[in-house]
């Protein structure tokens, strides 16, 4: 063999077990004890995972409005895996009057050769024009792109419920994931043009546009366009209790309905966003921090099932005119860029606060941090966990190791981290891609440009019935003509 990982203990997302493994052409070949080969790497008191997979974070991607993240696929991919993955799934954004199929090719050469991680891409869909719809899209999903996701707030994004519909049925017909960020826009309009009119315009009055009342319509309303032509669909940063639980009735309803949340909605407050002056803005994000009583909601959530993955929704702006201050040291809360960084720190605040804390268990921590997203997103097994014949993704974790977040711990292209000063125990020391190493004792040691591209397959939805809608039904009426 290759390389081979002694004497650590393994956990997958069902099991845990004292075991070597045995690497060999970038595969996990061998699980078993006393294994020997070519290197060996001496995993005592550690614990041996499937490398983690962040699979909702924003790279080398332009706004609706021109801005561009901070990070790229290099600095972006080595960030991610300092913290632990060895796969990332940005977004390819599409904006109004872009074709699909040229957005892919645009992401494409902003990959090349940057990445040392695997990556693949979820397509954003915000211009569903007849050629979209009826070639592109199917195109896409040949190509290895079978997840699209869609807006339902922000003018130069947001589709409507037509056109909502169309996208889910394009994705159910091929196998498809559409995700959707779900937040009523009139809402926020309304609320928002009446707090500026009235000079309520510092960061602290973001939260306060952004209520409760605008996730929780917006999600009621996707979940019943999803349910309507029985399309899985995933919500994605969900931030309230409203929201978790309408989540957790339409799974348990037989749905194909998931959810994520992330760790902004479980480490930080709006309290965070009145910090003085405009150090409030490096908190904004869309939806917004809570409070404390939705902390300790969205963990029973995430203990109780409600949500499948674990994303850090990394779109990082830095904290100066290039991004979140864009439009000057005084802009509105409406025109500072929304986002923050964490796409290095999501698996070991989980592993923290969740693992170490007691809140969920090691092998519900590989679930959220990988298994899970590797299923959702069809590609597993290839990735995702630790089992003889899939890529040997491998992160090898300290969890005795304690450290204090600082931002040059980030190893992005951030001025700044919203988890600053936060004291974190257990830490990722090697990542292994594909059997080779990325991150050794705690430095990078892969060359830019190693990452491969994923071509994902169709989603594994098996365990989630779906809904009938008596008119869409083929056998009732008209429904074998417009069932989508």
């Amino acid at each position: 063999m290759d390389l081979v990982i002694r004497n650590g203990t393994v956990a997958t997302a069902s099991d845990t077990f004292k075991a070597d493994i045995g690497i060999t052409g970038g595969r996990v070949t061998a699980i078993a004890e006393s294994l020997s080969g070519e290197r060996e790497i001496d995993a005592t008191g550690k614990l041996v995972l499937p490398g983690g997979i962040e699979a909702h974070c924003h790279i080398a991607q332009e706004s609706a409005t021109g801005g561009m993240t901070a990070d790229d696929y290099r600095s972006g991919s080595i960030s991610a895996a300092f913290g632990g993955n060895s796969c990332f799934v940005p977004f390819a954004a599409q904006h109004r009057g872009m074709g699909v199929i040229e957005t892919l090719d645009l992401y494409d050469s902003r990959a090349e050769g940057a990445s040392v991680i695997d990556y693949g891409y979820h397509l954003i869909v915000a211009d569903p024009t007849e050629k979209a719809l009826a070639e592109e899209l199917p195109q896409a999903f040949a190509r290895g792109v079978t997840s699209f996701k869609v807006f339902m707030t922000y003018d130069l994004m947001k589709i409507d419920d037509g056109q909502f519909l169309d996208i889910l049925s394009v994705a159910k017909r091929h196998g498809a994931l559409t995700m959707v960020h779900a937040e009523n826009s009139g809402i926020i309009k309304w609320i928002s043009d009446r707090l500026v009119a009235a000079g309520h315009t510092q960061p602290r009055y973001h939260a306060i546009s952004h209520p409760a009342a605008a996730e929780a319509e917006a999600i009621n309303r996707a979940i019943t366009l999803a349910r309507f032509v029985d399309a899985p669909l995933l919500i994605v940063h969900v931030s309230t209790p409203e929201g978790a639980g309408l989540v957790a009735k339409a799974r348990l309803d037989g749905a194909k309905i998931f959810g994520e949340t992330c760790p902004q909605y479980l480490f930080l407050t709006k309290e965070d966003l009145d910090r003085p002056g405009m150090e409030g803005a490096k908190f904004m994000c869309s939806p917004p921090v809570r409070d404390t009583a939705t902390q300790e909601a969205l963990w029973r959530h995430l203990q109780a099932g409600t949500f499948s993955v674990f994303s850090s929704d990394h779109a990082p702006y830095r904290f100066d005119a290039s991004g979140k201050l864009s439009k000057g040291p005084d802009a509105s809360f409406k025109q500072i860029a929304n986002g923050m960084p964490g796409i290095a720190l999501r698996l070991p605040l989980l592993f923290s606060e969740g693992v170490r804390g007691g809140r969920i268990t090691l092998n519900q921590f590989v679930a959220l941090g990988s298994t899970n997203a590797a299923k959702l997103y069809g590609m597993h097994p290839q990735k995702g966990t630790i089992a003889i014949g899939a890529d040997a993704d491998i992160a090898i974790w300290d969890p005795e190791e304690t450290r204090t977040v600082t931002v040059e711990d980030q190893h992005d292209n951030m001025d700044y981290t919203p988890f600053e000063g936060r004291q974190v125990t257990g830490w990722p020391v090697t990542v292994l891609s594909r059997g080779e190493a990325v991150i050794e004792g705690g430095k990078l040691v892969a060359e830019p440009g190693r990452g491969r591209f994923v071509a994902r397959a169709r989603p594994d939805f098996t365990g989630h019935p779906g809904t009938r809608t008596p008119e869409l039904d083929p056998g009732w009426n008209f429904g074998a003509e417009i069932a989508p």
